[in-house]
């Protein structure tokens, strides 16, 4: 028996193959002689790159850029030929700036269009960039600062690269833009569809959970959208450019890049189609499984790309009250891995042992198939009909 494990990260407690380990630990558990091939996958989020990193050849390497509070960091990457992938939240994810820290419109984002421009120097012509899981909410601002441009205010003082800067902004300058290279390619693995502004954009959306006060909400909206306006207005219609608090939106206004899925482009990245054709079994994750999960993240996209036929199981932090009945797609069961009811700090602490604890109960039921091969189970390749989990 094949079983292929290809979970997202669970936010701020596990990297995706820390979850994909603890998987596996639990099916060998119960199952022993199963095959369990672990695939970390990644739709654009924190810990993207790192699951590209495991499934593939890319050797991993690092640069000196400006770092969310101004000082000097180094900032991690991964690179394979002309071709080099990184993900924001390791230079402003959330889990990178301490809660006491945690004002999107004081954490700077220059270093990234730094880091394009490194990149572009070493000779690199691909560029994708994972957005998700950011910190900040400065629209982009600071993508357009570290590519050379220049903002001030009313009485000629330079800006600092910031949301914050986005409320005294009177004038541009592009005396020291740096021009990229016509066959430089940007693409911004995303499946946030949301726009840059309104109800449904970046900061009325994902702004609270960075740290904006509600009552925040309408003037760095407003902030934003005069910004746009003012120098390139067409990204205010473009769907999925609030994803990353309007980074999106800085990457295709400022370097020309171009959105994309993050979770299909990770598959094709990772050689998922290949490794999951012979499977009899596929096993998806992430911290809270609700609708959106089905709408494009992670865990819709492996089951879509998994063989017709094939089952997939999704082993998740948390169910939500809103997801629809099961099974859906090729996903015919859902797990919490919540195993009592705990403080979230720890449950957080305790999602590797439970996530092994839920992985060995269903592979126990499993087993069932070679003691009881005509009661919950077919002959052959399992099927899970008249079986549901919630």
């Amino acid at each position: 028996m094949k079983i292929v494990i290809a979970p997202d990260s669970f936010k701020e407690s596990l990297t995706a193959r820390q979850v994909a380990e603890a998987i596996r630990g639990g099916f060998q558990r119960a199952l022993p002689h199963a095959d369990c091939l672990i695939l970390p996958v990644g739709d654009g989020g924190e810990g993207t790159v790192e699951a590209i990193r495991h499934s593939s050849r890319y050797v991993k390497k690092t640069a000196l850029i400006n770092g969310p509070f101004g000082d000097e960091v180094e900032m991690p990457y991964i690179q394979k030929d002309s071709l080099a992938l990184f993900e924001v939240a390791d230079l402003v994810g959330l889990v990178k700036i301490p809660h006491e820290k945690r004002n999107p419109l004081k954490i700077q984002t220059k270093g990234i269009g730094q880091l394009i421009l490194y990149l572009v120097e070493q000779g690199v012509k691909d560029i994708y960039v994972g957005v998700g899981g950011t910190a900040s909410n400065d629209g982009g601002l600071g993508i357009a600062m570290g590519l050379g441009y220049q903002f001030y205010d009313t009485k000629g003082t330079e800006l600092l690269a910031c949301g914050q800067s986005l409320f005294e902004i009177a004038s541009m300058s592009k005396d020291k833009v740096v021009p990229l290279p016509a066959n430089l390619k940007i693409k911004i693995l995303s499946d946030v569809i949301n726009p840059l502004c309104g109800l449904q954009g970046a900061t009325y959306i994902f702004g609270q959970q960075k740290g904006l006060q509600p009552d925040q909400f309408q003037e760095v909206d407003q902030a934003i959208e005069t910004f746009y306006g003012k120098y390139s207005p067409w990204i205010l219609e473009l769907d999925g450019a609030g994803a990353g608090g309007g980074i999106a939106a800085g990457l295709c206004a400022f370097a020309g890049a171009e959105i994309i899925s993050g979770i299909e482009t990770c598959l094709d990245l990772i050689g998922f189609d290949q490794k999951v054709v012979d499977a009899d079994l596929v096993i998806v994750g992430e911290g809270r499984f609700d609708r959106q999960s089905l709408a494009g993240k992670a865990p819709i996209g492996v089951a879509k790309r998994t063989p017709s036929g094939v089952p997939v199981i999704a082993i998740c932090g948390s169910l939500s009250e809103d997801l629809p009945q099961l099974p859906f797609g090729n996903i015919v069961a859902a797990f919490s891995i919540l195993e009592k009811s705990e403080s979230l700090s720890d449950s957080l602490k305790n999602a590797s042992l439970y996530l092994e604890h839920t992985a060995a109960n269903i592979g126990q039921i499993l087993a069932l198939s070679n003691h009881y091969p005509n009661h919950f189970f077919q002959r052959g390749r399992f099927s899970f009909t008249g079986f549901s989990a919630g």
